[in-house]
């Protein structure tokens, strides 16, 4: 009879045992799920917030390169060679030089998106322009000279450059403790041409303008 009892309770009690066992692997099971589904969709949710960044970049660059379009034509002084050379729409250009001084004084222009910041005799050489232009009265391996240094120590790389019509020196490198850039110098009769750009940001626009330097020789 005691045996009789024993083993429905028995029965009962692992019964017990297992829906127990059972409801706790569930509940584990589901908290795992919670944990995984939550960590998946927040994955899902990055990548997406990271894939519409991407495209709004790609499509402002775009949308920003357009803009440029079409090239404006930079036209020099005639007592300077006539130098031109096409530039983005977007940028504007201001000429420093007084041409009241006719020929022998050194002309200069620069050029930047939107506006030219001012020109002074105090920060033109610490200030940054998308595109400084120079045509001076030394000749051509006297500019030269004066970049020798920083070649020497390394900050300025120099190699030879030609568009297919004129040739020179390329500079790359840092001119200034605060100007990182690129510059093409060039032999014009018996001046001198310095195109520079004094930020790597304008790389791109720099080398598709120099392709297009011309001016009478």
């Amino acid at each position: 009879m005691r045996g009789a009892i024993n083993g429905p309770i028995i029965a009962i009690t692992a019964l017990t045992i297992l829906v127990i066992g059972f409801g706790a692997f569930g509940i584990w099971s589901y908290i795992q799920y919670s944990t995984v589904s939550t960590d998946v969709e927040g994955q899902i949710s990055d990548a997406t917030a990271k894939a519409v960044k991407e495209q709004v970049d790609i499509d402002e660059k775009k949308f920003a390169e357009r803009e440029k379009q079409p090239l404006r034509q930079f036209a020099g002084l005639d007592d300077y060679g006539r130098l031109t050379f096409d530039y983005p729409k977007t940028w504007s250009a201001y000429q420093a030089t007084d041409v009241s001084k006719g020929g022998g004084a050194t002309y200069e222009a620069y050029l930047n998106p939107l506006l030219v910041p001012p020109v002074t005799p105090a920060n033109k050489n610490s200030m940054k322009y998308a595109l400084r232009v120079t045509i001076e009265q030394q000749l051509y391996d006297q500019v030269i000279t004066t970049y020798s240094a920083r070649i020497k120590k390394g900050d300025l790389q120099s190699s030879a450059w030609t568009n297919g019509e004129y040739s020179g020196t390329m500079l790359i490198g840092n001119f200034t403790k605060d100007i990182r850039g690129r510059a093409v110098i060039m032999k014009m009769r018996d001046r001198t041409l310095t195109v520079r750009t004094d930020a790597d940001v304008f790389k791109d626009d720099y080398e598709a303008l120099i392709k297009t330097i011309k001016f009478n020789q």
